[in-house]
């Protein structure tokens, strides 16, 4: 069987979900805080497989015929966005350090797992980029292939998310060490929020 459409799943998959955003920002800070780290590397890795199969399967022109979906995700994702930046500004704040499985009181996820699964479900759906880039066009380009190449297409594209998030989740842990300065934790605090504010100010921007 032909491996180019798993290959081209890959690629595509890899260039969708590789662009710096809230749902990688979050899962950089969980990694480097070796906090819940697998749990939301998973739950990122589960919601994109759920997108990709839905797209692939045609819920991309349903997306695509009512807009209104993506506007309800567009204004509560920004809200959403703009509260964690402003939590995350917040944060910059602080003096203390922490090193690598330390708890750091007043974190804009908070210390519980369940909490951490709510940020990544919130950072993840309340995106409407999401559903055009992975649901729609990744959708509407598995709908060229036949039925066999597009479960190649599908599970391309799903190895690159599973990679991306595990790897990137993991392997921020390598960045601990300059974590243990007080000044790294303010600059990433500032950066994520920046982050946060620029993806929100773009969503409201783009309902406007």
């Amino acid at each position: 069987m032909d491996s180019s459409a798993y290959i081209a799943g890959l690629v595509l998959g890899a260039s969708l979900i590789m662009a710096i955003g809230a749902q990688n920002a979050l899962v950089l800070r969980q990694g480097i805080k070796r906090e819940h780290v697998f749990a939301v590397a998973a739950a990122c890795t589960l919601i994109d497989w759920v997108l990709i199969i839905f797209g692939a399967g045609g819920f991309g022109t349903l997306i695509a015929l009512f807009p209104a979906i993506t506007a309800v995700a567009a204004w509560g994702g920004a809200a959403f966005l703009f509260v964690y930046g402003a939590l995350s500004f917040r944060s910059a704040t602080k003096s203390e350090t922490m090193t690598a499985g330390q708890h750091r009181g007043r974190e804009p996820v908070g210390g519980s797992v369940r909490a951490a699964i709510a940020a990544t479900l919130a950072v993840s759906l309340l995106n409407p980029h999401v559903y055009l880039d992975t649901v729609v066009l990744l959708g509407s380009i598995a709908a060229q292939y036949e039925s066999a190449s597009r479960v190649l297409f599908v599970a391309g594209a799903c190895t690159a998310s599973a990679a991306w998030f595990f790897g990137l989740a993991f392997g921020a842990r390598l960045l601990a060490p300059l974590f243990a300065r007080p000044i790294a934790w303010r600059v990433l605090d500032v950066l994520i929020g920046v982050v946060m504010w620029t993806i929100a100010t773009t969503l409201v921007l783009g309902q406007l």
